[in-house]
């Protein structure tokens, strides 16, 4: 069954359930030791690119952005067990042309890492995906605040919304988590892993 460890901030750790390890913007918490498959970067912002914490496997590879964003067409890469697809990310501190949030089917579960975004029109289109976990920021400053990823997370319909990337500079904000409101809302705290599939 496939787990995903959250790290703080917008860093994530996907193990399948077949023991591939993907990492998703890597910068915070622990958790790190794992040697990777797959590396995935939303955009190249300090605080989501930081590979150097990563040992990579032989014949594992470090996806960015603009390995799923090319001529302004997103792109879906097949990776290992994994189905990987990019799509719309981006606002006013996150030029969506450099940016993309990440859809990956494990094969057990359908899970959206949505980077640094604000509310997209393409969010309207989600719910045809039926998601098992949307992972939304909430921080309000550089992203979406917790009201504006209440009304995404409206939107999307995943079966569970976790709020993430609650307060630049740290790893988790329970206040900020606390004004973010889902059906199916689960709150997880840096270091927490759980599992994704039904």
């Amino acid at each position: 069954m496939s787990k995903v460890l959250y790290q703080g901030h917008g860093s994530f750790r996907l193990t399948t359930a077949k023991g591939t390890v993907v990492y998703i913007d890597p910068y915070a918490g622990k958790g790190y030791d794992k040697p990777a498959d797959l590396v995935l970067v939303s955009h190249e912002h300090s605080d989501h690119n930081a590979v150097y914490l990563i040992k990579v496997k032989a014949g594992g590879r470090i996806l960015r952005s603009c390995d799923f964003l090319k001529n302004g067409r997103y792109e879906t890469v097949r990776a290992d067990d994994l189905t990987i697809s990019g799509v719309p990310a981006g606002n006013d501190h996150h030029d969506p042309s450099k940016c993309v949030g990440f859809v990956i089917d494990t094969g057990d579960s359908r899970l959206y890492f949505s980077g640094d975004t604000s509310k997209t029109d393409y969010m309207k289109t989600m719910p045809s995906l039926q998601l098992d976990y949307a992972f939304l920021p909430t921080d309000g400053i550089y992203n979406m605040g917790p009201e504006e990823a209440s009304e995404c997370a409206a939107l999307i319909k995943a079966r569970h919304s976790v709020p993430v990337h609650t307060k630049p500079g740290e790893l988790f904000d329970q206040k900020v988590a606390d004004r973010f409101h889902a059906d199916g809302k689960v709150v997880l705290v840096p270091g927490q892993e759980i599992e994704v599939a039904e």
